[in-house]
């Protein structure tokens, strides 16, 4: 079983990505009869979906997660629907790191308007808060660079018809990236990597559940 795992690079004038270092632990972190592979995304609107896409076609995994920093949230947020946007003035004050200011336009403009994740997400927030983590469904990934990038994964595996799971998770800021903000809610580094820990771990369990439903069918 295969797993890829997205995170961004700092940006809107941040020098941390809480997403950044929480990918790059996972390579210290095993799982059961699965690999994870990361990937560090650009904050460039379509170049991000590009590249991750990209490396969707070439490992062919069987889940990505993809990840990206809700600064302002309190909870980590699996996202539910992602929709066929890009509109910096709706979601942020700043633009890409290029410089990009997208207003009004679609990601695909033949795609849905709006995508549902393929994630477990309901059983994902149930098991984060059984560990005493603040966790909860978001129905808004917004429409800057994370909304992109779930849309066009989503909108990948329906054009493709591709048999793997996919979705977008909010993480709050971090400790360290809130230290200079004060009263911007944040959650510890630690908190927040066992949370990624059991979002993996569940869609782990997800995929096998499927697989054993499959194989009870073609017996």
């Amino acid at each position: 079983m295969k797993l890829l795992v997205s995170g961004f690079e700092p940006f809107g004038g941040s020098l941390i990505n809480p997403t950044e270092g929480l990918i790059r632990d996972l390579q210290k972190m095993a799982f059961a009869n699965a690999e994870i592979r990361i990937i560090l995304l650009p904050v460039h609107f379509d170049e991000c979906a590009d590249l991750l896409l990209s490396e969707i076609r070439t490992w062919q995994p069987d889940a990505v997660i993809a990840c990206g920093v809700a600064a302002g949230r309190t909870a980590i947020t699996p996202e539910r629907i992602a929709v066929n946007l890009k509109d910096i003035a709706a979601d942020a004050p700043y633009p890409d790191n290029r410089g990009a200011r997208p207003q009004d336009e679609p990601i695909d403009p033949e795609g849905p308007d709006g995508l549902f994740t393929k994630l477990p997400v309901r059983r994902m927030v149930q098991q984060m808060k059984e560990a005493g983590i603040p966790a909860a469904i978001s129905y808004s990934a917004g429409t800057f660079i994370c909304n992109n990038t779930m849309y066009a994964v989503l909108n990948d595996i329906r054009q493709y018809d591709r048999k793997i799971l996919g979705g977008f998770v909010h993480f709050p800021a971090s400790t360290d990236m809130a230290a200079d903000k004060p009263g911007m809610p944040s959650l510890s580094h630690e908190t927040m990597l066992k949370g990624l820990e059991i979002i993996i771990q569940t869609t782990i369990d997800e995929i096998e559940n499927q697989q054993k439903k499959e194989d009870k069918v073609s017996n």
